[in-house]
């Protein structure tokens, strides 16, 4: 009987987080907002689902890939030339934002470890809304892309080191101060083993065979969730939350040549859980509260969406970034973070905070996340509306260059498979002087190649908008795989690129061009250079 209900609600959950997903997807809503509001919706407006153990537990295992997922996008290569600014400016925006909402929140009324409370969880930014608004806009690349993922990634050093603050809080003694710091300094000292541990491993013990597994893409995915699951038994272990094993091990992997495909096959799995944790979330909320406190957490919203940018756009100036690129940078950040509902989450388990405060937290979560997205969606049509140059210039912030930022490829050729035809392309064509994107499943074939890589499999579509399929002057594919080739045709033809398909057997020539496929490459009757030839003469690559 417990497991129908258990499957009941289960089902209840996902249905109805898919109902509220797609007219608010519609509206260009992002997802964690459809799935909060399903749950307002089962929960506290209808009472057609009440909490259980087990839903419970299936939102705390969200909660872990959520966080491995974040700790996955945080790869120090992309903010490795910006990561003083990205420092200051974390450091900074997260004092100025902690000491503001904790003001802010004393004048509302509220009293004062409730105030710090809402300081504290209105200083992060959502890493999951930003990355993934930034990779939708081909823009993760862009300066102002990697200042904003180098600030996530220092929030989220801090964060972590606030939820070990709690979790000593959770384990120690009310009465006894000296077991409380005690259990603080074993907290710490556990975090700081902890990362040491996944430093180490990161760096002389996972590349070797996570190398050798890399050749099957589904044995890399299963041992990433292994190495993620061994540091959240190994936090357990040391009395931490299992939160921040699951981000450790996430920023570890993030550092191998593979977190893109780790990513790409984490996604799937991962939005499942989430879609479960932020519905839980909804039904957790204390509506009557949140309307109770209507005015101070409209208050605390608008506080986070106007405060938060203003700090950069005072702060990034005497960094030396022009007036653009300090506006797309905070505009990108003004939301609160999923850290701060599992951090109110948190802090309610302690007993530091009620439950009327998370339900304000949650209040200000769904109008910020919902409003940024608007924002950042609409970021260039905004700047112009408001004459960003002008008005930013009395920030000291200098002029912008002219034109929009640049895409990280464009007018490219695309070669996929890293077989002798395909290194043969690759060299031949940068000996013409093209961009080349070289793409195979196996990272030893891409090792090594004077020209840009790309990890994964083209099966993936969020693989082919990473190469920027519809940026792409051509796609070669010198792969013999039919079904394979069959799909990357029929992208091309959609996306309206033209295609050069590897034709390895005679049997495979009619359905590619019924596909539509430009060109079919057939080696044993004309050499690499040959079909080069034919295809700058079809004015398909470059003379």
């Amino acid at each position: 009987m417990s497991d129908i209900l258990f499957l009941r609600s289960l089902g209840l959950m996902v249905v109805a987080a898919a109902l509220f997903l797609l007219p608010l997807r519609l509206a260009r809503v992002p997802s964690i907002v459809a799935y909060i509001v399903a749950g307002l919706v089962l929960g506290p407006a209808t009472g057609l689902l009440a909490l259980t153990d087990a839903i419970e537990i299936i939102s705390e295992v969200g909660i872990v890939l959520l966080l491995f997922l974040v700790g996955l996008e945080l790869s120090l290569d992309k903010i490795r030339h910006v990561g003083r600014a990205a420092l200051i400016l974390g450091l900074a925006q997260v004092a100025a934002t902690m000491v503001g909402g904790t003001a802010l929140a004393r004048l509302l009324g509220f009293d004062p470890v409730e105030s710090i409370f809402l300081g504290i969880a209105l200083t992060f930014s959502s890493t999951v809304v930003a990355v993934k608004l930034l990779e939708e806009k081909g823009e993760s690349e862009s300066l102002y892309g990697r200042i904003s993922i180098g600030v996530l990634l220092v929030q989220d050093l801090v964060v972590v080191a606030i939820l070990t603050l709690l979790t000593g809080l959770q384990d120690a003694t009310e009465v006894d101060v000296a077991a409380t710091v005690g259990e603080l300094l074993r907290a710490f000292g556990g975090m700081g083993l902890l990362i040491v541990i996944s430093v180490l491993a990161a760096r002389y013990v996972l590349p070797r065979p996570f190398a050798w597994i890399s050749v099957s893409l589904e044995a890399l995915f299963i041992w990433s969730l292994g190495w993620c699951f061994v540091l959240v038994v190994a936090a357990e272990l040391l009395h931490l939350s299992v939160e921040l094993g699951a981000f450790i091990a996430g920023v570890s992997l993030a550092q191998l040549r593979y977190n893109h495909e780790l990513r790409r096959r984490v996604h799937p799995l991962m939005n499942f859980f989430i879609a479960i944790f932020f519905t839980t979330l909804g039904l957790r909320m204390d509506v009557g509260s949140a309307l109770d406190q209507l005015v101070p957490g409209l208050a605390l919203s608008a506080f986070v969406l106007v405060a938060k940018p203003v700090i950069f756009f005072a702060i990034m100036p005497r960094l030396g970034f022009d007036r653009r690129t300090t506006f797309a940078t905070g505009i990108t950040l003004a939301q609160i973070s999923e850290f701060s509902f599992i951090f109110a989450a948190l802090g309610t388990s302690v007993g530091l905070i009620d439950e009327g405060l998370l339900a304000v937290i949650g209040m200000v979560g769904l109008t910020t996340i919902a409003a940024s997205a608007s924002l950042i969606e609409y970021r260039d049509r905004l700047y112009t509306l408001v004459q960003g140059e002008r008005w930013l210039g009395y920030f000291g912030a200098r002029p912008s260059r002219p034109g929009r930022h640049p895409k990280s490829l464009h007018g490219h050729v695309i070669v996929v498979g890293m077989n002798s035809l395909g290194l043969r392309l690759v060299n031949e064509l940068n000996e013409l002087g093209e961009t080349v994107l070289a793409v195979d499943t196996d990272p030893s074939k891409l090792e090594g190649l004077s020209t840009r890589t790309l990890l994964g499999s083209i099966d993936h579509p969020s693989v082919l908008e990473e190469a920027s399929l519809k940026e792409a002057r051509l796609v070669v594919s010198a792969l013999q795989i039919e079904d394979t080739n069959n799909l990357l045709t029929y992208r091309c033809r959609q996306a309206d690129v033209p295609c050069s398909i590897h034709a390895f057997d005679r049997s495979v020539i009619r359905e590619l061009r019924q596909l539509g496929a430009n060109h079919l490459m057939i080696p044993k009757n004309h050499g690499v250079r040959r079909m080069l030839t034919v295809l700058r003469d079809r004015g398909l690559i470059e003379s």
